[in-house]
Order: structure tokens, then C-alpha cells, then sequence
């Protein structure tokens, strides 16, 4: 088994549907400009409210991706 250093970075998505939704988002625009994209960790949840009173969800995503060689 080799070695492997990762790099981490962290992202804000948002969405008006999920937060399930806001993750994907935020990992779909990293993985666009980044390779190697290994793992993410949920840092943060929040959410703002505009005058009907739906939520848009914004979630902060740490995502570690593996240094080329």
C-alpha cells in the first residue's frame, strides 16, 4: 500500500431544495477545476430565509483530494 498525502479545501453550496442537494453542488464545482477528489466532511449547515419564508440551505463541505505524485 502506498502512501498518500491529500490537500483539503473548503466549499460553500447552496440550494433551495436540500441539503443533500447544497453537498452535491459544492462537490459537483470542486471536482470541475480538482482531480482526485477523495472525501468531504460537512463543517457547517446554514440556511437564509427570504420574504415567503423558504429556505435556501448553504452548506460548508471540507473536501480532501489526493496529491499528484
Amino acid at each position: 500500500m502506498t502512501d498518500h498525502v491529500y490537500k483539503s479545501i473548503k466549499v460553500t453550496g447552496s440550494s433551495a431544495t436540500s441539503i443533500d442537494d447544497a453537498v452535491k453542488t459544492s462537490i459537483s464545482k470542486a471536482a470541475s477545476s480538482l482531480k482526485g477528489l477523495r472525501w468531504f466532511e460537512v463543517v457547517g449547515i446554514r440556511g437564509s430565509i427570504d420574504d415567503d419564508i423558504n429556505p435556501t440551505w448553504q452548506v460548508t463541505v471540507e473536501i480532501g483530494f489526493a496529491l499528484e505524485d
